[in-house]
């Protein structure tokens, strides 16, 4: 079985819109959220998702959820403090009905550019290699800096990636790396990738896609609503040239 934790609990403090979370935004009359549940929705291999949402919010999405008639999500529970109590509170809920051996996909609620040929890719690389992280090779020069002020260290250009969501693994791996980063009181960090990789495990990556946005800022917002602005443009485009207008 293969199943999607979906993690919305943010404030978008950097998105700076009003009192309304980043998710909630609307674009083309719809919640970024409901733009990404609707793609796992969609997807013919998903078989159920789980959805973690700020608590003052579940009410509006459980709304939404049936507005849009999303039949796969089976449970909204309350988001943490930060993404990975977030992404722990979804997988708790996810593994009450799950087995070991199923493979579950962990997105950011606010990717409403993600592809269904991606969802395909990462549940295959996850088959076969256990784990799948997305990424995009790094077109910029990446610097560190303690104080960012100063750099302490620049790195190759060509060895950089960014990750991406979602993230594939194995229910039993990923519960075990939750259980071990809270026996170890492991900082809490900022996807699951960071998680396995600071547990000594390996991580595999594939090539994602660079349209797949994370909406955080309001330049991110304005990317998105120019991309359903193009798709609406070419599509009247193709109309026009159809009936010779």
């Amino acid at each position: 079985m293969i199943s999607a934790v979906i993690f919305a609990g943010g404030v978008g403090s950097r998105m700076k819109y009003s009192d309304i979370p980043k998710q909630f935004i609307e674009v083309e009359g719809k919640p970024i959220i409901i733009h990404t549940l609707e793609k796992f929705d969609n997807h013919p291999q998903i078989d159920k998702i789980v959805v973690a949402c700020l608590e003052n919010w579940i009410q509006i999405l459980e709304w939404e959820i049936q507005k849009y008639n999303l039949e796969k999500v089976i449970s909204i529970v309350k988001g943490g403090s930060n993404g990975h109590e977030s992404i722990h509170n979804g997988l708790a809920e996810l593994e009450k009905n799950s087995s070991k051996d199923d493979i579950v996909l962990i997105c950011d609620g606010v990717r409403p550019m993600i592809t269904e040929q991606l969802i395909t890719n990462c549940i295959e690389e996850t088959k076969k290699y256990g784990t799948a992280v997305p990424v995009t090779p790094s077109i910029d020069s990446v610097l560190e800096s303690n104080d960012g002020v100063f750099c302490n260290k620049n790195y190759e250009r060509n060895t950089m990636y960014i990750t991406q969501a979602p993230q594939g693994y194995y229910m039993e791996k990923i519960m075990w790396a939750h259980d071990e980063a809270k026996k170890r009181n492991i900082d809490a960090p900022t996807s699951s990738s960071e998680l396995l990789i600071e547990l000594g495990e390996k991580v595999h990556l594939f090539i994602g896609e660079r349209q797949n946005i994370k909406v955080t800022t309001p330049e991110d917002l304005y990317t998105l609503r120019s991309s359903y602005y193009y798709d609406h443009y070419k599509s009247f485009a193709k109309e026009e040239l159809k009936f010779g207008l």
